[in-house]
Order: structure tokens, then sequence, then C-alpha cells
């Protein structure tokens, strides 16, 4: 048997009382120790695996932005030697 085992999981999630969203389903391939993990925290929390994967998925997407958006912020912003700082605040 593989290391890893086969789950259908379906990524976007459900309905709104204003409009339906539309689901897409992908095949993933866990680590079996991964696929345990998922399928004990869905049951100790009462929520299927896919609401778990797309939680997760969308918090790393989200920090993804925020720093993108850091990087975008901070992009003007003169280059400062490492060395100068250190001289600037006395430690050379």
């Amino acid at each position: 048997m593989p290391a890893w085992q086969s789950f259908h999981i379906i990524t976007s999630g459900g309905y709104t009382a204003a409009m339906e969203t539309q689901q897409k389903r992908a095949t993933v391939y866990f680590d079996a120790q991964l696929h345990r993990a998922l399928r004990l925290k869905a049951a100790e929390t009462d929520r299927s695996v896919s609401e778990l994967v797309n939680d997760a998925v969308r918090q790393s997407l989200a920090e993804d932005a925020e720093d993108l958006a850091a990087f975008e912020e901070r992009g003007q912003e003169p280059s400062l030697l490492f060395e100068n700082v250190l001289k600037k605040r006395g430690r050379i």
C-alpha cells in the first residue's frame, strides 16, 4: 500500500442567502499520517475534510496576499546596508 491515500475534495463551499456558489472537485494526494490527522480533526470539530482544507488554503492565500501587499508598500523604501545600521546603533 502506498504512503499516500487518494481523497476527493470539494474545493469551494456551499450556498449563501443571495446566490449559489459553484463547487469544483479535485483529487488531492495526502501523506497517510496527514490524511489521518485531517479525518480526526474533522470528526472532532464536526466539519468535513473539505471544509478544513478549504479554510487552510484560504488562510495560506490570504497570508501570501498580505506579504505581497507589504512588499509592494515598502518597495519604494531605500535600501540600507546592514553594516551601516549596526554602525548607526553603535554596535560596530
